[in-house]
């Protein structure tokens, strides 16, 4: 099991090498029904706001898998949000006269 979570971390690193630090836990949940679910979290620390995402299923395999999946769209949508906000900066409309210089 530790070896497929390093394999799907890796996999998060390919796409934003600044990442410091990735935590996966893997929880079961036995409260919801008769069957056990088990609960994967996520919690990516990178610079600027952490990005944290959870996933349950019926498979300690299918809730990592879930997971990585997860918390990659997360990580290409931080890094398209500011690819656009780099790339097209909005104008700043200022509502006062500024002094005009000499």
């Amino acid at each position: 099991m530790r070896a497929i979570i390093n394999e799907k971390a890796a996999r998060l690193l390919r796409h934003e090498p600044r990442i410091d630090r990735i935590r996966i836990d893997i929880e079961i949940d036995k409260t919801k029904t008769s069957q056990v679910h088990f609960i994967a979290k996520g919690h990516i620390e990178i610079s600027g706001p952490d990005i944290v995402a959870s996933v349950d299923s019926d498979d300690a395999y299918k809730s990592v898998d879930l997971l990585a999946d997860k918390l990659d769209g997360l990580l290409r949508k931080r890094h398209s949000e500011l690819k656009e906000k780099r790339h097209h900066p909005h104008a700043v409309e200022l509502d006062v006269d500024l002094p005009k210089a000499l």
